[in-house]
């Protein structure tokens, strides 16, 4: 086959499986069951326009920091969009991201586990950047909820003479803890349940299996360590509630 003839089969599957997707949520009828589709054009659309990009970048220490910091901005847009636009979340949600991904990052190449390349930093940034855009979302969203849920508790601590976080805090480490089982379960899963995308796609750019078994490894780690430190610090900046949370709608 062609790539042509690849490009095409590959759009029927992805069409396929857009409807197949829409169409279990509205027999469902889920609200905003266009999202997921709506998902994958943007998605699909993104990855052509950054194939291109990178085909010229790749090599490039300059570009591909620039690529990063565009990434991590959107990461941030993102993240705080799903708990309330404001510009104390942005900063709660940016800082703490950042945070996670340079602790992540340093110990990664600071300790050898990966080899200081664009390539490198590129393939780990950006997975790192996304995993930790989620795992804030997760957070904040969780936290959210869980003061809404349980505003008279918090309140009562409150009127007991508690500091804001004091009242919340069991709150702020359970949603932490939410937050990071997803990726809890894909790590105690690797090789057995699921085999993580950065593996499957070195093994196809020709990197032998134990190759890509170490570079997903420390892949997964620097998620975990990168997550970890994203999430606590999004909990402890959100959890100095004197007033109750507006509902999550997004």
């Amino acid at each position: 086959m062609t790539l042509s003839d690849d490009l095409a089969a590959s759009l029927v599957g992805v069409v396929v499986l857009a409807v197949v997707a829409t169409l279990v949520l509205a027999l469902f009828r889920v609200p905003r069951l266009w999202e997921p589709a709506v998902a994958i054009v943007r998605g699909a659309a993104q990855l052509a326009v950054i194939s291109v990009i990178l085909t010229g970048i790749v090599s490039s220490p300059e570009w591909i920091a620039v690529a990063l910091v565009v990434m991590f901005t959107i990461a941030s847009i993102v993240a705080t969009g799903r708990i309330g636009w404001s510009l104390r979340d942005f900063g709660t949600m940016s800082s703490s991201i950042a945070a996670g991904v340079v602790v992540a990052l340093s110990i990664v190449f600071s300790t050898g586990a990966l080899e200081f390349t664009p390539r490198y930093a590129l393939a780990i940034g950006a997975i790192i950047i996304g995993n930790s855009m989620s795992i804030a979302t997760l957070t904040g969203r969780s936290f959210t909820r869980s003061v809404n849920d349980h505003w008279d508790e918090v309140e009562g601590w409150l009127a007991l003479g508690a500091k804001p976080r004091q009242s919340t805090i069991t709150l702020a480490r359970g949603a932490v803890r939410d937050a990071l089982i997803p990726s809890i379960d894909q790590t105690k899963t690797t090789g057995l349940v699921v085999l993580p995308g950065a593996f499957v796609g070195a093994i196809f750019g020709g990197i032998s299996p134990l190759e890509a078994g170490r570079f997903q490894i420390v892949v997964l780690a620097a998620i975990m360590a990168a997550g970890s430190v994203a999430a606590v610090l999004i909990a402890l900046w959100m959890g100095d509630v004197r007033t109750r949370p507006k509902a999550v709608l997004a």
